[in-house]
């Protein structure tokens, strides 16, 4: 069941169509298969920590960006 309130999903998607990557490229430049790109753009799967900071890091952002937490 996909997660209605995904906004890690969405945000993952967007940075990575702003690269110009598809989920393959994404995937292979981060180590994953490009099935777990896909479970994560979806809502079906979640990041551990490290690959939040890994995410961070090539996107240039924050782990706060990417999971849409913009209260702090």
């Amino acid at each position: 069941m996909k997660n209605p309130s995904n906004s890690f999903g969405k945000r993952l998607k967007e940075l990575r169509l702003e690269k110009g990557l598809g989920q393959v490229e994404l995937a292979n430049k981060i180590n994953v298969s490009k099935s777990i790109i896909s479970l994560w753009e979806n809502g079906l799967r979640e990041p551990t920590l490290s690959y939040l900071k890994l995410l961070a890091r090539f996107f240039e952002t924050t782990i706060d960006d990417l999971t849409g937490d913009d209260n702090f």
